[in-house]
């Protein structure tokens, strides 16, 4: 069961001190992402209570949680199911997080502290070490990008692309699979760096808007 699940150390799982349906709603926005279950599946809400070893109440609530966020479409006497990204989604989320994290990146130029700076400048170069490993590497672009939204303040915006991110990761097509964009995006990110480090707030956007529309390009293709 969920409830009683344990690390190697034998300490709980920083996820363990919530209430039980957002344990499955963690545990399933995991397996969703790692496409166990696939975009477009059917979820078996009886095979995974079996699974999890839980009650299908708490796995219900879990399954409205997903739904808010974009993850899961209910429908009606049919059941739930894992959401799909037609083309028109996808634009439309990388226009929205175009705009918002372009707007955070001028933010950020204006008013980042030294060692914030040099804390950005420190995952990009993480970023560029790990090109080779796909799953880090798609950790720390990630990282940077929302340790970019803290820096840039305004947690409205931190929150709405937090949850744009997650339907992002529905796209089966993720952007940084095409050939050579990953190292097209290390080099949006490092001219990025350098215009923070100027404090040149409209080149700062400028560059991060020019980097999810390249971003979409390379996702259309």
């Amino acid at each position: 069961m969920l409830s009683s699940s344990t690390t190697e150390s034998g300490a709980l799982p920083s996820f363990a001190q919530l209430p039980l349906y957002q344990q499955v709603a963690e545990r399933l926005r995991e397996q969703i992402f790692s496409r166990v279950l696939e975009p477009g599946s059917w979820i078996d809400e009886q095979k995974l209570a079996a699974e999890y070893g839980i009650s299908r109440t708490p796995l219900r609530e879990a399954l409205k949680v997903l739904a808010v966020e974009g993850l899961v479409t209910m429908k009606v006497r049919r059941g739930a199911y894992v959401a799909e990204m037609s083309r028109t989604d996808v634009a439309d989320v990388y226009h929205l997080l175009g705009l918002l994290e372009s707007d955070a990146a001028g933010e950020a130029a204006r008013r980042a502290t030294e060692a914030e700076l040099d804390e950005l400048v420190a995952l990009q170069e993480e970023l560029e070490r790990a090109a080779d490993d796909r799953t880090r590497f798609f950790t720390l672009n990630e990282a940077f990008h929302m340790r970019l939204l803290a820096v840039a303040g305004n947690r409205w915006r931190q929150q709405l692309v937090t949850d744009l991110r997650k339907v992002m990761k529905l796209n089966r097509h993720h952007s940084l699979f095409k050939q050579g964009r990953l190292a097209e995006s290390l080099q949006e990110h490092a001219a990025l760096v350098q215009a923070l480090r100027r404090r040149d707030a409209d080149e700062a956007a400028r560059l991060m808007k020019q980097h999810f529309g390249n971003g979409l390009e390379a996702a259309s293709g």
